[in-house]
């Protein structure tokens, strides 16, 4: 099977489902050409960028760092980066957090800027590091649960432009990636603040 050939995507999944995470992401990379992994290194982030290193530690992970993380997420990431040998890509926003105070400021969810500044912070770098690496296989830590949209994907889904989704950890909960850090010895650090969706069940739409 490659990403050359037609996927059924619902028997895909079916048979997905019974693997355990570092199976799908041998999988996954077995079909690749180029595969990325994303991340914000939000809470249980750890999970996914172990597993993934694990399997293949050249792996490209991008980071679209918004400027508006906490302390505590800098130095969560440095020490995934550090402990986990991570590739990692960064991509900021053209625009500067100081120059974006005096010009935009930080608009609640409410405000119409606010999609001037999602796609300033996070669309816009998103975007770019895509166009620049254009992955075939692209895998995230999303997972059921979370928002109504994440609910109505599973484990291997197709993003607009054809890339495929992989979320290993797709039907795990809290608790099970809990287990999974502690076994792995991954830390996790839940003082994380997106400016982009505020509260945790929104989207901010790059995965939409």
């Amino acid at each position: 099977m490659s990403l050359d050939t037609e996927l059924d995507l619902e028997k895909l999944n079916k048979d997905l489902g019974k693997l355990s995470p570092k199976k799908i992401i041998e999988w996954a990379l077995s079909i690749a050409k180029k595969a990325v992994v994303t991340t914000n290194f939000r809470p249980y982030e750890g999970a996914i960028l172990q597993a993934v290193s694990s399997v293949k530690n050249d792996v490209e992970v991008i980071w679209c760092d918004t400027g508006y993380n906490t302390p505590q997420t800098y130095k969560h990431a440095e020490t995934l980066i550090d402990s986990l040998g991570l590739n990692i890509q960064l991509y900021v926003p053209k625009q500067t957090v100081a120059y974006r105070n005096v010009t935009l400021g930080l608009p609640s969810i409410d405000d119409p800027k606010h999609v001037l500044f999602t796609e300033q912070v996070k669309l816009e770098p998103f975007k770019r590091a895509m166009k620049i690496h254009k992955p075939d296989v692209w895998f995230t830590n999303l997972r059921k649960g979370q928002t109504a949209f994440r609910d109505s994907i599973d484990i291997v889904s197709k993003s607009n432009d054809g890339t495929l989704k992989v979320s290993p950890f797709y039907n795990w909960s809290d608790e099970d990636l809990d287990g999974y850090l502690v076994e792995n010895k991954i830390p996790n650090e839940f003082k994380y603040f997106d400016p982009t969706k505020v509260e945790s069940n929104r989207e901010c739409g790059l995965h939409i």
